[in-house]
């Protein structure tokens, strides 16, 4: 299993995993949006995805999002999207594309890495418990639709 970061030769692949992730969010198969999303992300670098290949298929990915912390002026990454192929899992994908996360956030001098995940998600929860991310008891995060 490689874990390497994401490169147009990739598009096509990972924008049907990332379509497959938007259907287990309840979300519409939309495979031309997932693809033109996917090479915005990658064309304007304003995301890091990272891709799990076997034998030239793609396993899974987990893409990140920059941001700051304003408190410590420091930045973090929000770990906003994990998906691996149903075949794989239980193979350490999940686990090698967190360690490459992890790996990157340190190379670029972030104080954190941020997730959230449906309560529903338990076995997301076990895996992120055990990689060492902690649940936030601190502080009620909300959002806002515009």
């Amino acid at each position: 299993m490689k874990i390497s970061l994401a490169e147009s030769k990739d598009i096509s692949q990972l924008a049907k995993l990332f379509d497959q992730y938007r259907v287990f969010y309840e979300q519409s198969s939309n495979i031309k949006e997932a693809m033109a999303f996917i090479q915005k992300r990658l064309e304007n670098r304003d995301s890091v995805i990272f891709v799990a290949e076997d034998n030239e298929n793609l396993a899974g990915f987990t893409q990140l999002y920059p941001s700051f912390s304003s408190v410590s002026m420091k930045p973090i990454w929000i770990l906003n999207d994990l998906f691996v192929v149903e075949t794989f899992r239980r193979r350490s994908v999940a686990k090698k594309l967190l360690e490459a996360a992890k790996d990157h956030a340190i190379k670029t001098g972030a104080i954190r890495i941020s997730l959230a995940t449906q309560f529903s998600n338990s076995s997301a929860q076990k895996l992120y418990e055990a990689m060492g991310y902690q649940k936030d008891e601190v502080f009620y995060h909300f959002n806002l639709s515009v």
